[in-house]
């Protein structure tokens, strides 16, 4: 079969790119002043650039990972590490997320990647879910934001892990091929080219498709972010099912980078920690701009059936998890 050629003389996504920067400093100056004249702008603007800024340096490593898969990673290689039994695969690849420290926004180009690489899609969306929630950075960021509470960690860790463990084996169940966007035509791998041409090609091109989708998505955060007012969590103490399911939610519109959402919930004091677990559980997991990045990697079909399924997993396991390792009410 011929192999469709690239159209030559197109405005590729660099030169778009390049477009924006240059025609946001020529017109740094007015928007400077238009944000100024109102507060909540200003709130929405601060809060846009705390989600991008977090998320940027974790989504640069991985979409270095997510090269690396490209240009050194076969499917034969991914064959030999996995399990050959698809269960054991997605426990072995939920055990891995440990290994890359980074938050949710560089792992949904290396779940792509191992996709096109050949895992199944069950084991590389537990990977998805546990890399940017049961890594050291995390867990040590949990660990700062809480002291003297070392069940936090232990539950974090546990309510995560089951969290990316059950939503595999959920999805290997019940997932279908045709609700996620099938192999780009970008063919990395092509004959009679160098590993460092194949790993530059590849981490550009889910560099800029994965920070256009996180532009998106922090927008969306910023906007939902000044419509909630600060004090609104003081309400719900002694409440603990509305506390739980509110935060829970909060967590999905707040769009944290989970090196950060410890601190967060840790000035949640008028509240107990069971609800604030499993803000820590659902964040990581499920969130707006990672709708909004899982939309544009996968297929806006897959989106709008593994979000809701992974929020009312992650709220479970997260709840569970706080009754084991917090006792429940505390």
């Amino acid at each position: 079969m011929l192999e469709k050629q690239p159209v030559r003389g197109g405005v590729s996504s660099t030169y778009v790119l390049v477009g924006l920067l240059v025609l946001g400093a020529l017109v740094q100056t007015w928007l400077a002043s238009a944000v100024g004249a109102t507060a909540r702008l200003q709130t929405a603007l601060t809060v846009f650039v705390g989600v991008f800024v977090q998320a940027v340096p974790f989504l640069v490593l991985g979409v270095l990972v997510s090269g690396c898969i490209a240009a050194f990673v076969s499917p034969a290689v991914l064959r030999k590490v996995l399990p050959r039994n698809e269960s054991a695969a997605i426990g072995v690849a939920g055990l891995a997320g440990m290994a890359l420290p980074g938050c949710e926004c560089g792992v949904v180009p290396v779940a792509r990647r191992l996709i096109d690489q050949g895992a199944p899609s069950s084991v590389a969306l537990a990977f998805l879910l546990s890399a940017p929630a049961i890594n050291p950075v995390v867990l040590v960021a949990t660990a700062v934001a809480f002291p003297g509470e070392p069940g936090m960690v232990g539950a974090r860790f546990a309510g995560s892990l089951a969290t990316a463990i059950v939503m595999g084996l959920i999805w290997s169940r019940i997932g279908q091929p045709g609700w996620m966007l099938p192999r780009g035509g970008h063919d990395h791998c092509a004959t009679g080219r160098t590993r460092w041409e194949v790993f530059s090609e590849a981490a550009r091109h889910d560099f800029l498709q994965a920070a256009a989708f996180l532009v998106l998505g922090a927008a969306a955060a910023a906007a939902l972010h000044v419509l909630v007012p600060p004090s609104w969590y003081e309400r719900l103490a002694g409440q603990m099912l509305i506390a739980i399911l509110v935060l829970a939610v909060l967590a999905v519109v707040l769009a944290l980078c989970s090196e950060a959402d410890a601190f967060v919930a840790a000035s949640m004091s008028s509240l107990p920690l069971l609800p604030r677990l499993v803000f820590l559980v659902v964040g990581p997991a499920v969130d707006v701009k990672l709708f909004a990045m899982q939309a544009g990697s996968f297929g806006r079909l897959f989106a709008l059936r593994f979000s809701p399924l992974t929020f009312l997993v992650a709220v479970t396991c997260g709840t569970l998890a706080g009754y084991v390792f917090l006792g429940g009410a505390r």
